[in-house]
């Protein structure tokens, strides 16, 4: 039998990837093995959460691998469409399933995809000893598609000092610094974030995009030249993926976070901005109605670029907004948890004492 403090999560693709999702599972990895917990990461070849054969002998070697009994986490990329492979190994591993979104969920799929990944991810979740998701609004997506009752454990926020800008209660009339931090999918919404500023004086800010370009490079494309026909590609720049270092760097030269998602299952990146102390404007999809705390930002309904460019008009053009929200921002930073609170909890979810 599995020492009591042992674990082995499984994800799809390399574990060292930099989306949200990612940067959770090796937040918990790291708060776990703070703890004592011996935690071992697998990442699978092939395609996902479309799987490919590759992808379908990847997950089955990777659980054949694992003792009886061995307390094993998987990705709910990475077995959303492999239902037979999990359940040709429920009985004998202690499964768990790792919800950030339900498959289904994810923008740009058609009815038919939609309904392909609702009754596999169903199969899949239906076979796993437990279910834990990273927000409340996801565990009542997954409770109201009738896929499985989950445990939720919300991320934790990483120890941030405050970005210079938050402090700027006499607010210069400098051009103001955006900052948006998603990898360049239909979901995140760039081409509606440059929809927006495209009809606001370009004298009056620059907009910095930290995401990876190569999950979707024909919508990248696209939105790259959605910039260039406006004539916007000095002031709204995309600047691919940058390391942890580069990225805290952009967050402390912001003075306003952006992020336009269709939905997200949580939101990371807008807790991590409020750790530096910078004010958010966002969409209600999904989950991020629930993650911006009220006083903190701006809300605006997903998908729509008007109500998003009269958020960021309002940013610009007044100097009391922007101070009060500023403070908001930074009183909501008082408030959060950090990942080794989050750590304990996944832990507890699994049924595991603490060490």
């Amino acid at each position: 039998m599995a020492a009591p403090h042992t674990l082995c999560l499984i994800v799809a693709g390399d574990p060292g990837q930099l989306t949200g999702g990612y940067v959770y599972d090796a937040r918990i990895v790291a708060a776990l093995e703070a703890r004592g917990w011996q935690v071992s990461v697998v990442g699978l070849a092939g395609r996902f959460p479309d799987p490919d054969a590759q992808a379908r002998d990847a997950l089955e070697t990777a659980l054949a691998a694992q003792p009886d009994d061995s307390r094993v986490v998987i990705d709910g990329l990475a077995m959303g469409g492999l239902p037979e492979v999990v359940q040709a190994h429920a009985e004998r591993l202690d499964l768990t399933a790792l919800v950030h979104h339900p498959l289904a969920d994810e923008t740009g799929l058609d009815e038919a995809s939609q309904v392909r990944f609702l009754d596999s991810e169903a199969r899949a979740l239906a076979a796993v000893a437990r279910v834990i998701s990273t927000s409340a609004f996801t565990a009542r997506r997954l409770r109201d598609m009738g896929i499985a009752t989950a445990q939720v454990v919300e991320p934790g926020v990483e120890p941030a000092s405050l970005a210079p800008s938050a402090l700027d209660l006499e607010d210069s009339q400098r051009p103001q610094r955006l900052l948006c931090v998603a990898t360049l999918t239909p979901r995140k919404g760039h081409d509606l974030l440059v929809e927006a500023l495209a009809g606001l004086d370009a004298t009056r800010w620059t907009c910095d995009c930290i995401g990876g370009l190569d999950r979707d490079p024909d919508h990248a494309a696209r939105v790259a030249a959605s910039i260039a026909e406006h004539g916007l590609t000095e002031q709204l720049r995309l600047l691919g993926e940058r390391d942890s270092e580069a990225l805290d760097a952009a967050y402390r030269s912001a003075d306003l976070f952006v992020l336009p998602s269709h939905y997200e299952g949580y939101g990371m990146v807008v807790t991590e901005a409020l750790a530096r102390g910078l004010p958010v404007i966002t969409t209600t999809g999904g989950a991020l109605r629930f993650t911006l705390p009220e006083g903190a930002g701006l809300a605006v309904a997903p998908g729509d670029a008007s109500a998003l460019r009269g958020a960021l008009r309002s940013w610009l053009n007044d100097a009391r907004l922007r101070r009060e929200l500023r403070r908001g921002a930074i009183a909501a930073r008082e408030r959060q948890s950090d990942w080794q609170a989050a750590g304990d909890a996944f832990a507890a979810a699994l049924g595991a004492p603490h060490l």
